[in-house]
């Protein structure tokens, strides 16, 4: 094991590694390797999600580490979120149901609501009309929220969260909630510090989950004038100075500032790099100058998604 994990307590007392492996993108072959390396790393946080398309693979790496004794279910912590076809209130335990099933497990540690916004209820998880555009479902994701507190009260999964939410969505669904709102999952980088939620949750005692923290280079839509973070001058020349490279440093921004942190990769050695970033600290004038990045650029916009409950753009969009 590379170094120590180091948590984060949630509102119920169950503590959330504070370094977690990322599968957002891990091909099918590949992420039963990664999360396999990853647990012999000393990872203890696996992040998925249903439309990941990998859940199974990651069950079967992780039913082979129980089975070989290496960890036990209760020393690891499982993420999974419902997709957007699965918004209707009568969906949602049994999308639950399929991620516990690939994934070979009785419950999770957190679910979470992928987007606001509800596709067209079906097996499609990306249903589209003739014109390409996908097909919006008029579900609240207030009710939606409502029907998974239920998984909580049945024992499927041990606390629920949101993603990709803006701060005026979340409040609202903060404010109407009987179980609390455990976590939130955002893109989260320099250039994207999200300083106001990172606030608002620590406020209310939520616990905040940083996806994209190298700047998802990876991303099928990337285009070549898109900035790259790793490549930045301010972050390579903290880089230098510290003896770390660009996407520790990266990891770094997020865990020094009490988020959650979940980089993907399904490099044995970048698995194990990125896990010991928990081995060292910015220095707070760095830290200071990575905030004064922010630019509101986001690399997961989706701005190609017409929906009337999109969180980024439109009347949802935070002002």
């Amino acid at each position: 094991m590379a170094s120590a994990n180091k948590f984060v307590s949630l509102f119920n007392g169950n503590k959330m590694p504070i370094l977690g492996l990322g599968t957002w993108l891990s091909k099918p072959g590949e992420v039963r390797e990664a999360v396999k390396v990853a647990v012999d790393y000393g990872y203890r946080h696996i992040d998925c999600a249903h439309v990941y398309g990998n859940e199974a693979e990651v069950g079967e790496a992780l039913k082979e580490k129980f089975d070989a004794n290496i960890i036990k279910r209760e020393d690891i912590f499982i993420t999974s979120k419902l997709w957007n076809t699965k918004h209707h209130p009568d969906d949602v335990e049994a999308a639950c149901d399929q991620t516990l099933k690939d994934l070979q497990l009785s419950y999770v540690d957190m679910y979470l609501m992928h987007w606001p916004m509800a596709y067209k209820r079906g097996s499609n998880n990306f249903p589209k009309d003739e014109n390409g555009k996908f097909i919006p479902e008029d579900v609240d994701y207030l009710d939606t929220f409502l029907a998974m507190e239920n998984l909580v009260k049945n024992g499927k999964c041990k606390a629920i969260g949101l993603s990709n939410f803006s701060l005026k969505m979340m409040k609202r669904v903060v404010e109407r909630a009987t179980i609390q709102v455990a976590n939130l999952q955002v893109e989260m980088h320099p250039l994207l510090n999200q300083s106001k939620l990172v606030e608002y949750c620590k406020e209310n005692n939520i616990t905040i989950t940083a996806y994209s923290p190298l700047g998802a280079p990876q991303r099928p839509w990337i285009k070549d004038d898109d900035p790259k973070l790793m490549e930045d001058p301010i972050i390579t020349g903290i880089a230098a100075k510290k003896g770390k490279s660009p996407a520790q440093v990266l990891i770094r921004f997020a865990l020094d500032r009490g988020v959650i942190c979940i980089p993907k990769s399904v490099t044995p050695s970048r698995i194990q790099a990125n896990f010991e970033a928990l081995n060292f600290e910015l220095d707070p004038e760095d830290l200071s100058k990575l905030m004064s990045m922010h630019n509101g650029y986001r690399g997961c916009l989706l701005e190609w998604v017409d929906h009337p409950q999109h969180p980024f753009l439109g009347k949802e969009k935070d002002e």
